[in-house]
């Protein structure tokens, strides 16, 4: 990386997601600015399905749309399982990004038959490079839904094959149950977007809510523990990336 750095993100009276940005990443803005008057950047996240961003990072997404920034919900496939139709999961999805003022988008797989070869690297690597994100993050590759594994495999592959071109992070989602051995080294206090988070979540009506936002709202509440606030959200930032939208310093807290 470059030696020079400055912080592209900031809101209000203090820096909030202070950036070591290289130049690369003014070029790839294009100089635009976010309504908090920091750089404005475009980030990608990735889930297996309707509802995993929202849950395994609904609280930092809602605050990058506050700031000003594009943020795009990737999803592997459209959710549809029966007995619940994919209309009911994209209406529900389409709900959950209009409330964290995010955009849905999707890979076009198939709920539960995940495939990761060749040609769906490429499809992937395609379908992310229309979007020319700056950031993507992604569900952690040690999780125990196929889907989740599947869609990390295929926005790792696109990153290394861009030749590193954007940053690259990894989130977790109801540890124990789907994310084992999440090593984070990134935090984002969630305390204040915590209520749009679980609106976000509980628009998946149909995938029990009640049950998976406690389940997700314990890990958050134990990751604030670990950073010093009452929620957080926690990522893992994937070395080789050529920026890092947080401080190069390890468990900081974005607050």
């Amino acid at each position: 990386m470059k030696s020079s750095r400055r912080k592209f993100l900031a809101a209000g009276g203090g820096a909030l997601l202070a950036g070591t940005a290289a130049d690369s990443i003014d070029r790839s803005v294009g100089g635009q600015t976010s309504a908090s008057g920091g750089r404005k950047i475009k980030v990608i996240v990735c889930g297996g399905h309707p509802g995993d961003p929202e849950y395994g990072c609904g609280g930092t997404i809602a605050r990058l749309a506050q700031m000003g920034h594009d943020v795009v919900l990737f999803y592997l496939n459209d959710g549809g399982w029966p007995p619940t139709s994919s209309e009911t999961r994209i209406a529900e999805a389409k709900k959950a990004c209009e409330l964290l003022n995010a955009r849905p988008l999707y890979a076009g797989q198939q709920n539960g038959h995940a495939i990761v070869d060749n040609a769906h690297y490429e499809d992937f690597a395609k379908k992310l490079e229309v979007e020319k994100p700056d950031v993507v993050i992604t569900q952690w590759p040690i999780d125990n839904h196929a889907d989740h594994r599947a869609i990390t495999m295929l926005a790792y592959n696109a990153w290394h094959a861009s030749k590193n071109k954007f940053a690259l992070y990894y989130y977790e989602v109801s540890d124990g149950e789907d994310t084992l051995q999440f090593s984070p080294n990134r935090y984002v206090d969630i305390t204040e977007t915590e209520p749009l988070k679980k609106a976000a979540c509980y628009a998946h009506a149909s995938q029990t809510p009640d049950r998976y936002y406690a389940l997700q709202d314990d890990v958050a509440r134990f990751r604030g523990v670990e950073a010093g606030v009452q929620r957080a959200e926690a990522f893992t930032f994937q070395i080789r990336s050529p920026f890092d939208i947080f401080p190069l310093a390890d468990r900081y807290v974005m607050k």
